[in-house]
């Protein structure tokens, strides 16, 4: 019953706290406009929802405190503990603050975090025990400190990226703070449920103006001192909780922005882009473009977080079902990635898919280098298609097209089996498809050694439905010079005047009769 009080009361403070701060930054201009396509909203809105929240929640703390004493009782919690907890939250309050009014460098923003997570450390909030690894053995500081500090900065940082839809950070946070209360009920820990409980009241009351349309927004100041609280709050609760609860439970109901935050660190990584630059790829970014409206994914998204919620509560009542849990959200994370369509995790699914066929395509490229050497043996077109065919026939091309510079003029028998096509061009086929409907086509210039630009090579695919296991850049490395050379020394022999070539052959038959004696 005095949780429901407690939550009811900060459901008010904050809503006229929301309400006061909201007028005051309209008053003085201390709006945000929007600036990028990132940015969804079309007015002028007001960044400083955190102060609210953060002042309903102090002021619940402190009253919390000094009312009893006031009157000679015993407070409900500790103080010592609260505000060892209160403490660097609201550092990391003061720190969103700064950003909102004045952006600051990512890196300044990790770096108070992180000097936030060892005054939560130092206060006895942090990892002290990984039971499931280290069979309940006590972690050292060593290890223990590190993870403390990377737990904070990734649940904080989860909320400001998801502080991209109105009402969606603030909400997924109230789902996930109702979850820490039960689980603060279940395993008792009066602090964490009094401030579990404060926390969503004041959240609650400044959903009110932030849902769509909203009239003010979290700010840095909101999103940070939410998930730096929920990453304390998960802690703080883990300290009396058994280990399949303290390691699990935590992890599972603060699924949804630790997916998207994973998630948008994997994109990134995968695609050379720096860490802390922002984009439009987060998952509500891809709900909209798949035709929700605002509205409409933050509820879709509002069910992943109660859907997390609901699955991190079944742990509690049945630890053995962590298995089952576990393959449920990875399953439902699966399914939930290929409907958004992620280009990057396409990208690498296919080349962990190539793997198995490296030996091949070792293979081909061999096969490539081969033909290179092959074709400076070559004086007749016939010779150079025969090698083209074996050399690109077992990759998958299908044909080659050739189309020289300036007027050919060259008789068929001379260029057999290769043959005459549309605008000059000279082609060979060996599938016996037609070339007009060819699916693919690579052009080459072919250049030769002496940089003459004789003409054009093209290869040719009738079809796409088997991969391509080639480098292309090694046609280009490896094929086209020696073909530029090989076609340019016959074309060469072709064109050249009558008596030379006759007396080339009489010098080769005198060479021939010299070696015969």
């Amino acid at each position: 019953m005095f949780l429901l009080v407690v939550f009811l009361a900060c459901v008010a403070v904050s809503l006229a706290a929301t309400w006061h701060v909201r007028n005051f930054a309209n008053a003085r201009g201390w709006t945000d406009a929007p600036r990028t396509n990132r940015h969804l909203h079309s007015i002028p809105v007001p960044r400083l929802g955190g102060v609210a929240i953060c002042f309903t929640c102090v002021t619940a703390v402190l009253l919390a405190i000094g009312i009893p004493r006031f009157f000679g009782q015993q407070p409900l919690f500790p103080a010592n503990p609260a505000l060892a907890l209160l403490g660097p939250a609201f550092l990391v309050f003061l720190l969103g603050l700064v950003d909102d009014l004045r952006a600051l460098s990512p890196w300044w923003k990790v770096a108070i975090e992180s000097l936030a997570a060892v005054w939560l450390y130092a206060g006895g909030f942090g990892v002290h025990n990984l039971g499931l690894i280290f069979r309940g053995h006590s972690l050292h500081s060593i290890y223990g400190l590190p993870l403390t500090v990377l737990w904070v900065l990734l649940i904080t940082n989860a909320f400001n990226l998801i502080d991209g839809l109105d009402g969606l950070a603030a909400g997924s946070a109230l789902f996930s703070t109702v979850v820490l209360l039960v689980l603060s009920l279940a395993v008792p820990n009066s602090l964490v449920a009094f401030l579990a409980a404060a926390l969503a009241g004041a959240t609650l009351g400044f959903l009110r103006f932030n849902f769509h349309p909203a009239t003010i927004f979290l700010g840095d100041s909101g999103s940070l001192f939410i998930g730096f609280m929920l990453a304390a709050l998960a802690l703080a609760g883990s300290q009396l909780a058994p280990t399949i609860v303290a390691v699990a439970i935590p992890l599972v109901s603060l699924g949804f922005p630790i997916l998207d935050v994973v998630l948008a660190v994997a994109r990134r990584f995968l695609t050379g882009k720096p860490l802390f630059d922002g984009d439009g790829n987060h998952i509500h970014h891809k709900l909209l473009r798949r035709g929700f409206s605002q509205r409409d994914a933050v509820l879709v998204l509002y069910a992943v977080t109660a859907g997390f919620g609901f699955l991190s509560l079944l742990l509690l009542q049945e630890r053995r079902t962590i298995a089952l849990v576990l393959s449920v959200i990875g399953i439902g994370i699966f399914l939930g990635i290929q409907q958004l369509r992620y280009q990057e995790f396409a990208e690498l699914l296919s080349t962990l898919q190539r793997v198995p066929r490296r030996r091949q395509i070792l293979a081909n490229h061999v096969a490539i280098r081969h033909g290179a050497e092959l074709l400076q043996t070559c004086h007749t077109f016939g010779a150079i298609c025969r090698v083209l065919q074996e050399t690109l026939e077992p990759i998958g091309f299908d044909a080659i097209r050739i189309q020289k510079l300036g007027k050919d003029g060259l008789p068929a028998a001379a260029i057999y089996p290769l043959q005459h096509g549309s605008q000059g061009s000279l082609f060979f086929g060996w599938s016996g498809g037609e070339l007009d409907k060819a699916s693919w086509e690579l052009r080459l210039e072919l250049v030769t050694s002496s940089k003459n630009r004789w003409g054009y090579f093209s290869i040719i695919r009738l079809s796409n439905q088997e991969p391509l296991l080639l480098d292309v850049n090694i046609l280009t490395e490896h094929l086209r010079k020696p073909l530029s050379d090989a076609v340019d020394r016959v074309t060469g022999l072709l064109e050249a005047p009558e008596a030379e070539v006759r007396a080339r052959e009489n010098r080769r038959s005198m060479a021939v009769g010299t070696g015969a004696d």
